[in-house]
Formats: structure tokens, C-alpha cells, sequence
């Protein structure tokens, strides 16, 4: 029996349908019979103006994230593996440690640390600790151990902490003895072979630092460390990458490097008026003319935040830090003689975390916005609406001077490990509450969609609604139930290591 007879007659019934596929084609993109009859008042233009604004905004940001990754692939060549050369007699390092109340992760560092491959009388190690509190006597007591089975290792603390990291880095640097100065945060675990992997790249004299690639320790343990490797995977491949191999300006990311000492020095040294020390150093040596190094084959592996408020932690900090550096670096950007693309670039890349407050007022207007347009017509909406509204949703990956905020590490690992500490963990505030009432409202803007039959919106803004029910919901939830399911190791000891 023939099909084709019966396809065609099935597309007809379906096509004949009161609310089938073509009915719903024809009465929303053909049917022209209220065409004119809706005119926009000065109301409509108020709400529609600043709609716009903000997509146009979002949308140019969301285009830069594309033009990274096409900058990744296109270059591909210029990926930088070996060095050019290697030093026949290796030069001095400093290792540094900027720690503040980290007693659960200092044995893991400094084990790590300590096993570093290089030649004991040209390295020396610094822990800069900080803390308030029991790491101090843990971290005394690691170093002593270590310094006692021939580690170059010494113990610095400050009675006060002006300055935060950045202040402590600088002080170090005023006994390091290295011409070249590795820094890694306490929840790193760097590799055996890290500094031979690195240190011979600095054999051309004009390079200031080489940034490794961070990895994950904890990447499996739960739905939360998934996506925030991901993203930093997505920042570490795509967008340090993109723009290292087109020469354009990138960053330090404050540990997991190393810096030339000479390149700190000139660019004026460790600077503490912004949240980002890391950022601003880096931008201001590359405007000194030091060229970076990005090693994207030396990963260097680290532990994520198991905690939503931990994370959101992290995320702000470095938010508000990098938009205290744009306001300081980029006016210095922008007047130097950098090429016009590393200028532009310098721009996104400094005043990225602006999408931020303009999805917020997105959020806003988005429901307004989208009542007025659908009375203008359907054609708007899917030609003009749609796209900004999908380029400025790629453009999020996730003013007032703020101290600044640790970020709490657990040791934790893996799945079979447990947050059994609360000391470090953060207060919730408001900001839950505030993120569960957005997500109410985009619910609302779902329903709205779905009842005028504006089914093709509908995917993106459910993507809101879990976003922000989920960050809200974690945020609120986290730790209640700390005590059900997997197993929890206990320490008689404030922090678990077998000193």
C-alpha cells in the first residue's frame, strides 16, 4: 500500500485543525485584520526605550562571549606548549601562601607545596597567614614539621591585615629571596613537576607571569560543582585561551602562577584598593609591556565551593573587584597605545560583571515589555525581541568600596566527604528571598507567555525561573538537613591531618 496518499492526507488534518500547527501560523504571523489599530502612548515608549537600551547592552556582551570563541579556534595555532628554551642552571623561586582561617585545607597545601620537584637551596616557601583563629597554631605547627625534615619553609604572621591578600603578598616580598614568586591559594593542590613545567618559559626576558589552568578536585561531588566547573572551565579554555593566543591583555587569576619579580616591581607592586589585586596587577604590567604566558596543558587542581552562599561569596567578590578595577585600569587602557582591538577587548573584559545590574533591570521590564509588544504584532517579537533576548542571555556567565570576603573551604573532595564544620560558613541575609520573588516573577511572565500563546519565549524563561528558584532555595536549604545520608569523618582535632 502506497504511504505517500496517507502523509499528505495526515499534514491536511493537521493543518485543518481548529488549534493545529498552521492555524496557529496563520492567526499569528499572516492574519493582518487589527494591523494599525494599536499606536504606542508616551507610557509604552517609557517602558520600551530602556528595554531596548538594556537588550542592545546585553546582546553586545553576549556577541563578545562568541567572538572569544571564535578567537579560541581561530588561533589555535599560536597555543602555547613548550618553551622556547630552558635555563641550564634553574634561577631562584619564592613560593608564597596568603592563608586566613583555613585550618581544614593548610596540611593539604603545604604537603603539596613541600613536594614540589626543584632544587631545595633555590627555593624558599612563605606561609602568609593571616588567620584569627586556629590555623594559626595549626599552620605554626605544619611549618615546624616540615622545616624540620629540610623544607625551606618559614612562617610569617601579621598582627594585622591591611591590605587583605594583597597586603600580605606584599609583605612577603619583602624577605622572599626568589627572583620569581609562585603564588597558590590554601584549596589548591599544585603537581609535582608545576614549577619545571613553568619556570622555563621565563626564559624570554620580556615575560612577567605564567597562569596555569585551574582543574577540579570536587567536580563530581554535587549538581553545584558541576556547573561552577563548567564555568570556570568556560573561562579557563575558551576565554583565557581566546585571548592569550590573539595577544590580547588577560589576567592573573591570584594563584596557580608565577610572576616575574622584576614585572610586580615595575607595574608598582601589590595594591589593595580593589577586590581584585590579581586583575589590577596584571593589567597594569601588560601596560608596562610584560608579556603573559597561558599554560593551558599545566592544570593545577583546586576545590570548588560546596555551598551556595559560598559560591555567591566568590562570584561577588569577584564581581565587585573587577568592576573597581575597570574604573581604575581602563581610563589608563584606553589612553595608552595598545592596539585599538586589545583596547576594545579590555573594555568588555573589565566591565563584564555590568550584566549583572542590567539583567536585574531586564527582569524587570521584561514582563511590561513583552504585554506592549505583543499588541504591536508578532513579527517584532520574533524578529527583533527573540534574538537580543537570546544573545543577552549568553552574555551572563554568571561602585562601593567592600572588605573582603574568604571564600570557605571544607576539604571536601569527593561524595563520600561531608561539610561537618559551620564556623566558616556565611549568613544568608536577604538576598534568598530576594532571588525566590524573581523567580516568582518570571514565573508569572511563563504564565503570561503560555495563556497568549507566546510559546516560543516560554524555554528561555523557564531557564529564569529554575536559575533563580535554585540559587534561592540552595542558599536557604543548605546545611538543614546536614545530618541525613552520606557519612561524616570526625576530628578530635580542629583540623584533620596526623600532626
Amino acid at each position: 500500500m502506497n504511504s505517500a496518499p496517507i502523509s499528505h492526507l495526515a499534514a491536511v488534518v493537521i493543518l485543518a485543525a481548529p488549534r493545529g500547527i498552521g492555524q496557529y501560523i496563520r492567526q499569528h504571523f499572516f492574519d493582518r485584520t487589527f494591523q494599525g489599530l494599536y499606536h504606542a502612548n508616551a507610557f509604552d515608549l517609557a517602558l520600551l526605550i530602556p528595554y531596548f537600551v538594556v537588550l542592545v547592552l546585553l546582546a553586545s556582551y553576549g556577541v563578545h562571549r562568541y567572538t572569544l570563541v571564535y578567537l579560541y579556534y581561530k588561533n589555535k595555532k599560536n597555543r602555547t606548549t613548550d618553551p622556547p628554551a630552558y635555563f641550564p642552571d634553574l634561577p631562584r623561586v619564592t613560593v608564597q601562601l596568603p592563608i586566613f582561617n583555613e585550618q581544614y585545607v593548610v596540611d593539604r597545601l603545604l604537603d603539596a607545596v613541600c613536594r614540589l620537584n626543584y632544587p631545595r637551596e633555590k627555593m624558599d616557601i612563605q606561609v602568609l597567614d593571616d588567620s584569627t583563629d586556629e590555623t594559626m597554631g595549626v599552620a605554626r605547627t605544619l611549618v615546624e614539621r616540615y622545616a624540620a625534615l629540610g623544607n625551606p619553609i618559614s612562617y610569617h604572621h601579621r598582627i594585622n591585615r591591611e591590605g587583605f591578600k594583597a597586603g600580605a603578598l606584599a609583605e612577603g616580598l619583602k624577605t622572599a629571596k626568589g627572583e620569581f614568586i609562585a603564588i597558590f591559594d590554601a584549596d589548591f593542590v599544585p603537581p609535582e613537576d608545576f614549577l619545571l613545567r613553568t619556570i622555563h618559559h621565563f626564559i624570554d626576558p620580556k615575560v612577567g607571569m605564567v597562569q596555569t589552568r585551574w582543574t577540579h578536585i570536587n567536580r563530581h561531588y554535587s549538581f553545584l560543582t558541576e556547573v561552577e566547573a563548567i564555568l570556570l572551565d568556560g573561562h579557563f579554555v575558551l576565554e583565557h585561551s581566546g585571548r592569550a593566543r590573539s595577544g590580547l591583555y588577560f589576567n592573573f587569576n591570584g594563584t596557580a602562577g608565577v610572576w616575574r619579580r622584576r614585572a610586580i616591581n615595575e607595574a608598582g607592586g601589590w595594591q589593595h584598593d580593589t577586590l581584585t589585586e590579581d586583575t589590577d596587577l596584571s593589567y597594569r604590567a601588560q601596560l608596562k609591556g610584560w608579556k603573559f604566558i597561558y599554560l593551558q596543558d599545566v592544570e593545577c587542581p583546586a576545590e570548588l565551593p560546596v555551598e551556595m552562599t559560598a559560591f555567591k561569596t566568590q562570584q561577588a567578590r569577584w564581581a565587585k573587584g573587577l568592576i573597581q578595577t575597570g574604573k581604575k585600569i581602563l581610563p589608563c587602557v584606553l589612553k595608552s597605545d595598545a592596539p585599538r582591538r586589545v583596547k576594545l577587548e579590555a573594555s568588555y573584559h573589565l566591565t563584564a560583571n555590568l550584566s549583572y545590574p542590567l539583567m536585574i533591570v531586564l527582569s524587570v521590564l521584561l514582563l511590561p515589555a513583552m504585554v506592549i509588544r505583543f499588541y504591536q504584532g508578532w513579527f517584532q517579537m520574533v524578529y527583533i525581541d527573540l534574538p537580543l533576548f537570546l544573545a543577552s542571555t549568553f552574555s551572563i556567565s554568571i561602585g562601593k568600596q567592600s572588605v573582603f570576603a574568604r571564600t570557605p573551604k571544607y576539604r571536601v573532595e569527593s561524595k563520600k566527604d561531608k561539610v561537618g564544620a559551620r564556623k566558616y560558613r556565611h549568613g544568608l541575609g536577604w538576598v534568598p528571598w530576594i532571588e525566590l520573588l524573581i523567580g516568582s516573577y518570571f514565573a508569572l511572565t511563563v504564565y503570561y507567555a503560555v495563556d497568549n500563546e507566546n510559546y516560543i519565549t516560554v524555554p528561555f524563561l523557564i531557564l529564569f525561573v529554575v536559575g533563580y528558584w535554585y540559587t534561592g532555595l540552595m542558599s536557604l536549604l543548605q546545611g538543614r538537613f546536614s545530618g541525613l545520608g552520606l557519612p561524616t569523618e570526625i576530628h578530635d582535632k580542629p583540623f584533620p591531618v596526623s600532626v
